[in-house]
């Protein structure tokens, strides 16, 4: 955490769900018990570095499971994108018009969030 990040205040879960989202179900519905599975691994996974640190364990293996989260968080993102592009933004294109043309630029920018991560 940078000096910068320590001024800025909490993220806002409730902004993550602003008004412009499209209400449900979303392409990841019909799996979203397998999803939620996945993240509370991936969640014990950070949990585990957390107590890696507290018991002081070597800097290379702490960085081995850093890598190992990282890599379990981005499966799970490209899952999510697969799914989106397979029911959001397909629906979209058969539909037509203008919000085909915005289904792929909001697919766009979310692989070029996911690409400078």
């Amino acid at each position: 955490m940078t000096v910068d990040d320590t001024a800025r205040p909490p993220a806002d879960p409730a902004a993550a769900h602003s008004s412009a989202s499209p209400p449900g179900p979303h392409g990841y519905s019909k799996q979203k018990d397998q999803h939620l599975k996945r993240l509370r691994r991936i969640e014990g996974q950070i949990r585990g570095l957390q107590r890696m640190v507290e018991e002081d364990v070597y800097c290379v293996d702490i960085l081995t499971q850093v890598s190992a989260g990282t890599k379990a968080l981005q499966s799970f993102a490209l899952q999510l994108l697969e799914e989106h592009l397979r029911h959001c933004v397909a629906d979209a294109a058969i539909k037509g018009g203008p919000e085909a043309d915005a289904k792929v630029a909001e697919a766009t920018a979310a692989i070029a969030r996911l690409l400078r991560t």
